[in-house]
């Protein structure tokens, strides 16, 4: 599959999105901040990555936190997943939101989150009485307990 995309001025010299390994399903996304930039704890910022893409029909891009930056420092995506739409054609922006326990440095061209192209399927919802019945029913947060 092919995905269309433009380098933005400040995205220039920065290497595009890639697979690190064969076998992986997100390409690692740069920053594209044009000097480093501090994310305070409990601080969300949009961290710009230089790059439009022309997602295809019947497809969207979602944007994920790595689980290094998760891990070790607490730096998840607000919105996760993101969505990229297939009619958006701005600048891929990632909402980076600090859940760490000390303020974090974004610097140009680190890896800040990866990207999925995933198909998708729309739907029309139909308006019923009543719902087919499942084995779990209504069981909704932690109805199967944590053991």
């Amino acid at each position: 599959m092919e995905v269309m995309c433009r380098i933005l001025p400040h995205g220039e010299g920065l290497p595009l999105p890639e697979y690190a390994t064969v076998m992986s399903v997100g390409m690692d996304l740069p920053a594209a901040v044009m000097r480093e930039t501090v994310i305070d704890v409990g601080q969300r910022i949009p961290v710009p990555t230089g790059l439009a893409v022309a997602v295809p029909m019947g497809y969207e891009i979602q944007i994920r936190p790595r689980s290094g930056l998760a891990r070790d420092h607490g730096i998840m995506i607000a919105n996760t997943p993101g969505t990229v739409d297939p009619d958006y054609r701005g600048e891929v922006m990632v909402l980076v939101i600090n859940l760490g326990e000390r303020a974090f440095t974004v610097k140009r061209g680190m890896r800040i989150a990866q990207m999925v192209v995933v198909p998708t399927v729309r739907a029309d919802l139909k308006v019923v009485e009543d719902l087919p019945g499942t084995e779990r029913g209504e069981g909704g947060f932690g109805h199967t307990g944590v053991e």
